[in-house]
């Protein structure tokens, strides 16, 4: 908890804007009255100060367009200034940007301040997903925050962004923090982002060596692994395509052959692409073959 004391000079109001001396003068005659209703019964007090400050809401109105500042001028002498902002719940929301949103409403003292408008311009911040403003009289504000929990990185086209679980943009990548988050790339990827992370997390001995869901045509999922191979996976029951993968790896070692990916588009076959250097050498490999047997033919003739 940190605390923030702050006043609002008037000196340039009261210049342009007689009428707020009057309110001023006004609220220094109540101080003596003030004094007085302190000596009376709580409930009696609570009574009179809720009437006088709606008297001084009003009074403001009259002035025509500057509420705030009259109740503040009203206010500030009977001790309702606002000296103390509590801010919770924030990690990466600065604490001096919230208070900032919070002065720029204009209030300085607590009957002066908007709740209402205070929450709608602090929600307004890229991480807030939500706010709760309190006030307790006579002079501190609880501003409790709900932040917005990043769930992956989105690149688009050149740009990076944050996004959160609905695939909404929280604000540009521009740090070394979060690089532990799913990196998903291209048109819909954000949008698409839950549902295929949902469902690789279903076959973990997959989902941990994937370093990218790259969604192609905004219709399916490239998955590029850490050793650089690229899973191609269908449209439709990606699921079952990817835990095939697992089986013939489980089985023949298949990822951790010299390929450059796997195609699991076509519903009755799968298609190994070689890496050039694999090709490479089984087309070394199909010439020896060859020559073996030409070399065999001429030894024994039919």
């Amino acid at each position: 908890m940190q605390a923030l004391n702050r006043r609002l000079s008037l000196t340039d109001f009261e210049r342009m804007h007689p009428l707020a001396l009057r309110a001023q003068r006004l609220g220094r005659k109540i101080i003596v009255w003030i004094k007085n209703l302190r000596e009376m019964s709580l409930p009696r007090f609570r009574t009179m100060t809720i009437g006088l400050l709606g008297s001084t809401a009003l009074y403001g109105m009259v002035l025509g367009h500057h509420t705030v500042v009259v109740v503040n001028t009203v206010s500030e002498p009977l001790g309702l200034s606002i000296e103390r902002v509590d801010v919770s719940g924030y990690s990466e929301t600065s604490e001096i940007d919230v208070l900032q949103e919070l002065w720029a409403t204009g209030a300085t003292t607590l009957p002066a301040l908007d709740v209402d408008a205070a929450r709608k311009a602090i929600e307004a911040m890229p991480w807030i997903e939500s706010a709760k403003i309190e006030k307790e009289y006579p002079n501190r504000v609880k501003i409790a925050l709900v932040e917005k929990k990043p769930f992956a990185l989105w690149q688009r086209d050149k740009d990076l962004w944050i996004v959160d679980r609905d695939g909404k943009e929280i604000v540009p990548y521009a740090t070394t923090r979060f690089t532990d988050l799913p990196f998903v790339v291209g048109p819909g990827a954000a949008r698409e982002a839950t549902d295929i992370l949902d469902k690789m997390a279903l076959v973990p001995e997959l989902d941990q060596r994937i370093k990218a869901y790259v969604r192609v045509g905004d219709r399916r999922w490239d998955l590029r692994l850490d050793n650089g191979v690229v899973i191609r996976l269908p449209e439709l029951d990606p699921i079952e395509a990817a835990a095939a993968v697992m089986r013939l790896d489980r089985d023949e070692g298949l990822l951790s052959r010299d390929i450059e990916a796997v195609d699991m588009r076509l519903e009755d076959r799968i298609v190994i692409k070689l890496t050039p250097a694999a090709q490479e050498r089984r087309l070394k490999a199909l010439k020896e073959r060859d020559k073996i047997v030409k070399q065999a033919r001429k030894e024994k003739p039919v």
